[in-house]
């Protein structure tokens, strides 16, 4: 029987890419990539070259079982995104279920994520937190929003540089416009950059500062708040 490795890419910097990680993609039968020519300057570039398969969210529902079959049969496979950890806001989770209803053996290398450095230097708590991923752009995005308002723990976004600014508006408007939060942008990249502030301050400089690259919003959660808010009417009844 073969195997699946999930293997993270670098979401910027070439130099996060691991050993392990090139000598995985080295030995795979096959490395299954969510855009073909992106992975192909990426394997190019470390001297990857072995044989590379599209595999992204247009066609993972069709392929998935095939895949399955074919490690079940005895090929080592390795998955990679465009940047990141597979499955992380990214295709990587029907393979993944197929391998495991089949008894192939999964096994997910440690590596390059956008969300875990972005919060770790967000200054905000770290302990517990909550990861949304990208919200809802249409359908469904008003009542995801408003059901973070409660949420408690440090809640953790991924957004486009073309919404940025509508998100922290909205986020601002459900929230409430003081609530702590940090922008982090390019992660990895030349032009990484990290602005703390609260979510109206930030929503202000994005409005005079034009959003450019990929962000992930880290946002102070409810629980602080609520233990403050609860202080201060025990305060009144006495």
């Amino acid at each position: 029987m073969g195997m699946l490795y999930l293997v993270p890419t670098p979401v910027g910097n070439l130099e996060d890419m691991t050993l392990r990680a090139i000598r995985v993609l080295k030995e795979a039968d096959v490395v299954l990539a969510e855009d073909t020519r992106t992975s192909g300057t990426l394997l190019k570039h470390f001297d990857v070259k072995n044989r590379l398969m599209a595999h992204h969210k247009f066609n993972e529902h069709q392929t998935a079982e095939m895949l399955a079959a074919r490690m079940e049969a005895g090929e080592t496979m390795a998955l990679i995104s465009d940047a990141g950890t597979p499955a992380i806001s990214d295709p990587g989770f029907m393979l993944v279920r197929a391998c495991v209803e089949r008894g192939v053996a999964v096994q997910c290398l440690p590596g390059a994520t956008a969300f875990v450095p972005a919060l770790v230097a967000s200054g905000l708590p770290c302990e517990r937190f909550c990861f949304e991923g990208f919200l809802p752009t249409k359908k469904g995005r008003s009542t995801r929003i408003a059901a973070l308002a409660d949420e408690a723990r440090t809640i953790v976004l991924y957004e486009s540089p073309y919404r940025v600014v509508k998100t922290l508006s909205e986020l601002a408007d459900a929230l409430g416009a003081d609530r702590r939060a940090a922008a982090v942008r390019e992660i990895s990249k030349i032009h990484e950059e990290t602005c703390r502030g609260t979510l109206n301050e930030l929503l202000q400089h994005f409005q005079e500062n034009e959003p450019r690259g990929e962000f992930v919003l880290v946002v102070e959660g409810a629980g602080k708040i609520k233990k403050d808010k609860n202080k201060q009417n025990q305060t009144k009844e006495l």
